[in-house]
């Protein structure tokens, strides 16, 4: 069975098309589709439905939209640890990607500033079967600090694009998995090659965990990313990721830069760095915009403290704002 989202509603993917669930009686929440898998799979058995509409792979949304919890593992492949000259790992060591970074395998992914980096990855649907996964992540700040801690630099929004859809049709133990960049083949490897397959994966969290169904796992990354490149390469804006996991299927997602920001969210981004106090002078002082620029001596009246003391809280509220700008002088 294959489990898709099509603008967030559950479908089944069958040969010739569709089948909208919520119009066959079933829910239309993927989430409570993948708590009800071994029961819609006997259904879907059962009855072999007819499509009821064509499969359009653009509408196709996150088959996993809300799991309670996304594990990821890190260095499950014996020629990344080769690439990023590290030991291959005796347990396997483990991360959380937060759901809030879930998109859908058709989704732009939004750059944020920094280095990002591709990692293509088979991903397991626990209780339900598997789906194709990036494990998109920000270098810089994954290496900040020591040690380095990997879960908010993978976590941005849009840095876990998943589909596209879940499918229980394969063994995930030995699959061909390939990342192409604009084209370009720049991972391709087996499952196979994992240092801990699906099934220890699933044993060693579960030892600890109380797994749910719709739980994700990122199982890991093949060799290929590009930190590990000489010279290390990163995602531009126009970049197209290709990501495919043999008899699953494939994810297509385009990078951009982000969207300007408009004058009144920048300043508004400004001001959260200040404190009441100097916040209130700054808006007076310069964005009042019922009058002029108001002097210190207005401002101190308004507010009833003296020259001086506004004065010293402008100080203040300049001094955070540039630092909030670096190399860039405030105007």
């Amino acid at each position: 069975m294959r489990l898709a989202a099509s603008d967030g509603r559950a479908c089944l993917v069958v040969e010739g098309g569709v089948v909208e669930l919520g119009a066959s009686g079933h829910p239309d929440d993927p989430m409570a589709c993948l708590a009800r898998w071994d029961e819609l799979a006997a259904w879907a058995a059962a009855t072999d439905p007819a499509p009821t509409g064509p499969l359009e792979e653009a509408r196709l949304t996150c088959p996993v939209p809300r799991p309670t919890q996304v594990f990821a593992i890190g260095l499950n492949y014996r020629a990344h640890c080769e690439e990023t000259g590290a030991e291959v790992p005796t347990v396997p060591l483990t991360f959380t990607k937060f759901p809030s970074c879930l998109a859908g395998p058709r989704d732009d992914v939004v750059l944020v500033p920094g280095s990002v980096d591709w990692e293509v990855e088979l991903v397991l649907v626990v209780g339900a079967g598997c789906t194709v996964g990036q494990d998109l992540s920000e270098r810089q700040l994954q290496k900040a600090g020591r040690p380095p801690q990997f879960s908010l630099a993978k976590s941005h929004r849009g840095f876990g694009p998943i589909g596209p859809w879940v499918t229980d049709e394969v063994d995930p133990g030995d699959l061909a998995i390939s990342c192409a960049l604009n084209g370009e083949v720049v991972q391709a490897s087996r499952t196979s090659d994992m240092v801990f397959g699906p099934a220890e994966l699933l044993a060693h969290l579960g030892a600890v965990c109380d797994l749910r169904p719709g739980d994700l796992v990122f199982t890991g990354t093949p060799s290929g990313v590009g930190m590990g490149r000489t010279p290390p390469r990163y995602l531009q804006p126009g970049d197209v990721l290709v990501s495919t996991i043999e008899h699953v299927g494939t994810m297509v997602n385009r990078c951009r830069a982000p969207a300007p920001l408009s004058a009144d969210t920048a300043i508004d981004n400004l001001l959260a760095l200040l404190d009441n106090d100097e916040r209130t002078i700054i808006e007076l002082r310069f964005l009042d915009p019922s009058r002029r620029p108001a002097s210190l001596d207005e401002v101190a009246t308004t507010l009833g403290l003296s020259r001086e003391r506004v004065q010293e809280i402008e100080e203040s509220a300049m001094s955070k704002l540039a630092g909030s700008r670096p190399g860039r002088p405030l105007p």
